[in-house]
């Protein structure tokens, strides 16, 4: 079925309608899986999209296999510690090449044929080729077939890819929200971040569609009911929203962990006095969720394995080499448990609204004109999207 005989245009275009008049989208975005590959293909794949860290690959000479929403991937830091990403198919017959993590000794050696790649991604060696014993043949060229390379790039330890190759640069995607964090982190504080090598991380598994979990991220209206030792503190009432070019979340003014918990940890030297208690969490489209407090941050990339599962990957961030000294181990312990909790109290609503995507009654819902402001946005970007890629379709042609 064609992009344009797939996608509901009239449905989109009323997600685009002012928000006291918009619908969300519609339950088969989240439950079918040609949307799923919709999805892939239309959202993820024509922006930057992020597949996994840099640190899971610890060491130069080390891949790692991702499956990308049904795409087999291989993430490859070569000999010297360049990190880059291929497809993970041997260009002779097809065949998924690297099946688990790990270190290479040599070459990487397809299970079929034997043909090898090196770390490069260039194809090596060719074992009979030209006919028995005969490992070259002046008919094929070794330098055309090696690993196809995707468009990838690395911000925050996280690896993103993009598969149309046409995005604006990474760092020009991006900018947007580093240059609104400068008022926090001041113009070199993100290369203040320290992670944890053996711990700092936690996987979620969701029964949910990888949009909600970016919905739900987005907006504090649940606080109250699904947060209540956040709300505590930081209240519906300290929170605003955020929303520009490719970005939407929520800010707080009353973020007050350190206390709380008691996580006194080494804080931004950037970061203004007066704004201490100042934190934002804000998805960078499609799949990234960030946020950052005065001694803190964190990425989390969501994982989508299936129109209704996602896995939540979370990383955490400290701010210099001091903070990782064994005189925090405390404090750093207490912040991933406090994340833990508030990620695994978002888990029952977004499943819920995963099943409720099973019901004729629900057609997209509706948003509240205040509270729903990021959520709406999302659902726009989303849409915006898919309906430029149905005018792609049709050649520019607007339909």
């Amino acid at each position: 079925m064609g992009i344009a005989n797939l996608i509901p245009v009239h449905i989109l275009e009323t997600v685009l309608a002012p928000i006291e008049q918009a619908h969300g989208l519609t339950n088969d975005f989240y439950t079918e899986q040609p949307y799923f590959e919709l999805d892939r293909d239309q959202i993820m794949g024509r922006n930057w999209a992020c597949i996994g860290f840099a640190s899971d690959l610890p060491t130069n000479a080390y891949v790692k296999p991702v499956d990308f929403m049904g795409l087999p991937l291989l993430i490859m830091r070569n000999r010297e510690g360049q990190v880059q990403v291929f497809h993970n198919v041997c260009s002779h017959r097809g065949v998924k090449l690297v099946q688990e993590a790990g270190a290479i000794q040599g070459m990487i050696r397809c299970p079929y044929h034997s043909w090898t790649y090196d770390l490069n991604g260039a194809l090596r060696g060719t074992p009979h080729v030209g006919g028995i014993n005969q490992h070259k043949d002046e008919r094929f060229a070794c330098e055309k077939h090696g690993l196809k390379p995707l468009r990838s790039a690395i911000w925050m330890d996280m690896v993103f890819i993009n598969l149309s190759g046409d995005a604006p640069a990474l760092e020009d995607a991006l900018a947007p929200l580093t240059q609104r964090w400068t008022q926090f982190l001041g113009h070199d504080g993100m290369s203040l971040l320290r992670r944890e090598s053996n711990s700092g991380a936690m996987a979620i598994e969701v029964n949910c569609n990888w949009k909600l979990a970016v919905e739900n991220y987005c907006e504090a209206y649940h606080l109250p009911w699904i947060h209540p030792s956040l709300n505590s503190y930081s209240k519906l009432e300290d929170h605003y929203n955020i929303l520009f070019d490719q970005f939407a979340g929520q800010g707080s003014y009353a973020y007050n962990l350190s206390d709380v918990a008691g996580t006194h940890l080494p804080t931004f030297p950037s970061w203004p006095a007066d704004r201490m208690r100042t934190a934002e969490y804000v998805s960078f489209f499609p799949n990234v969720l960030l946020g950052i407090q005065a001694d803190h941050a964190f990425a989390m990339m969501l994982e989508p394995v299936a129109p209704g599962k996602t896995i939540e990957h979370l990383r955490l961030f400290y701010v210099g080499d001091e903070a990782l000294d064994p005189l925090y181990d405390a404090a750093r312990k207490a912040v991933m448990e406090s994340w833990r909790v508030v990620f695994a109290e978002d888990i029952a609503s977004v499943e819920g609204m995963q099943k409720g995507r099973s019901s004729p009654g629900y057609r997209g819902g509706a948003f509240s004109p205040e509270m729903d402001l990021p959520t709406h946005y999302f659902h726009k970007w989303a849409a915006r999207e898919l309906l430029d890629s149905v005018d792609q379709a049709h050649g520019g042609e607007t339909v």
